[in-house]
């Protein structure tokens, strides 16, 4: 698995499109991914991810920055872990796909919003 590009709106996959927000657990890509508050990334919004337990989760908080993250949501990573790495989506891109060649798709996560 690689993310090959990302842009406002759109990110390649192993050459396939996705145009909606996504989340890759464990390898597997779960497509049009909603948050329940558009730009506020909650713990309800990640759950899935908590379960699968991994080593990072990185998330990607759009090409401007704009989706924000509960603090609930760092103090449940932290207490379960969880390392976080939040960035602009361009740059989160970069560090999943390093994180995936240095630790593997069963340990890093990603959550990200790929508009604003």
């Amino acid at each position: 698995m690689r993310i090959n590009d990302y842009r406002f709106g759109r990110i390649t996959i192993d050459g396939k499109d996705y145009t909606g927000d996504i989340k890759i657990i464990r390898g597997k890509i779960i497509p049009q991914w909603w948050r329940k508050q558009g730009h506020l990334l909650q713990i309800d919004d990640i759950r899935d991810i908590l379960n699968a337990a991994p080593q990072v989760l990185v998330v990607g908080t759009g090409a401007a920055g704009v989706m924000r993250i509960d603090p609930e949501v760092k103090k449940k990573l932290e207490k379960n872990g969880v390392s976080l790495r939040a960035a602009k989506s361009p740059e989160a891109v970069e560090i999943f796909n390093r994180l995936l060649e240095e630790i593997g798709p069963e340990k890093v996560s990603l959550a990200i919003h790929l508009t604003c």
